[in-house]
């Protein structure tokens, strides 16, 4: 970083320039010492002068010391301190502009390609891009429509209702997925016909499959950032229980940071043997059997910060896809700056956990059995838990962030 500007004492002196001169005069004054001793006959024949000279020697040296002691050790770390967070200041600063820089190019690549946005053509593209709060993004697949209906008919809002979100609360939902293996075929035109009535899909330039998620999540949240400019980005999967007032004031709370990772937090064992579920075939490289993953969120929901968005993006081309999803989004974070905020509103039980937590006023920001990943048969009692543990349809609306 260079030699830094030398501090100053409270006389104008600067502290660098104080110490070298005592420390010469210190010297000075030790050869002249040794000068007189070592020739006495000098000092006999001008010893007036000599005497004076010491004289004004150790007067310096008194001096120096007496600049030294004025100088107050409060004084100099508060200095340091203050410079300290200078440095700090602009380095996240420089930070934030470089990841605006990346997002920028990042969504200019993704609307020049169009392989993973479907981006409006024409006047909207020229316009600026809204600030919204929050983007939720439903991973679902080609056979999940019954699950789609019974959000829909719950804790999604849907025709006007969703557009009036993202205008009055800045919250974006979609279904989110990609296409078939052949692409046009029947599944796809089913989806087709799904959004043009509801209007509510993120189509993504992905091959489903279910040992497709990680790549799914990371042309999620490409896709996400590139097409929305918002504060989080959400993953939520398709049989949850979402109360969304209180996923909003959740996140409300950590929209000063510019690095976060919000979810309930774990760090399961990493499964060497084949034929189970959630086996990781890189189990080699989390050390001696036995070992457990580092922490990372849940996969049932978690939100991302902007910047950490944006650096997905950015990175997707070099980012390691595990065969966990979930854990993919972990070892892309392990190394990075990042806050991880574990939050066990975001995993309560079905009821009676979030039962109770609703009739006590304090409802959970999303709902779901452990043992299935998510609400047991959540085609059948999406319906119940939502009448049981929900916040109320109308409290959206009249929840500030």
């Amino acid at each position: 970083m260079g030699l830094s500007r030398p501090q100053k004492s409270g006389n104008g002196v600067s502290t660098r320039w104080v110490s070298l001169f005592c420390i010469a005069s210190f010297f000075l004054g030790v050869l002249v010492v040794n000068r007189l001793w070592s020739v006495p006959e000098l000092a006999e024949k001008d010893e007036e002068p000599m005497l004076e000279h010491r004289s004004t020697t150790l007067h310096q040296m008194v001096n120096c010391d007496t600049k030294e002691a004025s100088l107050q050790a409060g004084d100099i770390f508060s200095q340091v301190s203050q410079t300290h967070d200078v440095i700090m200041t602009l380095d996240k600063t420089i930070s934030s502009l470089e990841m605006q820089l990346a997002a920028a190019r990042a969504a200019k690549v993704h609307s020049e390609e169009g392989s993973q946005v479907n981006t409006e053509s024409g006047p909207e593209q020229l316009k600026d891009r809204r600030k919204f709060f929050f983007v939720m993004g439903i991973i679902t697949a080609f056979s999940s429509r019954k699950r789609r209906d019974s959000i829909r008919d719950t804790w999604m809002p849907k025709g006007e209702e969703l557009k009036k979100l993202e205008l009055e609360k800045g919250i974006i939902m979609r279904f989110v997925i990609g296409h078939s293996a052949s692409p046009g075929g029947v599944l796809d035109r089913a989806i087709d016909a799904e959004d043009a009535h509801h209007k509510d899909f993120l189509r993504l330039n992905h091959v489903e499959g279910y040992h497709e998620l990680s790549s799914k999540t990371q042309i999620y949240f490409s896709t996400a950032v590139a097409k929305w400019d918002a504060d989080f980005y959400v993953k939520v999967d398709d049989d949850i229980h979402i109360n969304l007032g209180m996923v909003g004031s959740t996140l409300a709370r950590h929209r000063s940071k510019t690095r976060v990772y919000v979810g309930c937090m774990k760090s399961g064992s990493v499964l060497s043997q084949k034929g189970v579920k959630y086996h990781e075939p890189e189990h080699w490289k989390f050390g001696e059997e036995g070992n457990k993953y580092f922490r990372h969120a849940t996969g049932q929901i978690y939100a991302i910060s902007k910047d950490l968005a944006t650096y997905i993006s950015v990175n997707r081309h070099i980012l390691h896809l595990y065969a966990n999803e979930d854990v993919s989004l972990g070892s892309w974070f392990i190394g990075l700056d990042v806050e991880h905020v574990d939050d066990r509103s975001l995993c309560c039980g079905t009821p009676l956990d979030c039962d109770w937590k609703a009739q006590a006023g304090n409802p959970c920001a999303a709902s779901f059995d452990w043992s299935c990943s998510g609400i047991c048969k959540s085609v059948e009692r999406m319906q119940e838990v939502h009448r049981r543990c929900g916040e109320g349809d109308g409290a959206i609306w009249h929840t500030s962030f």
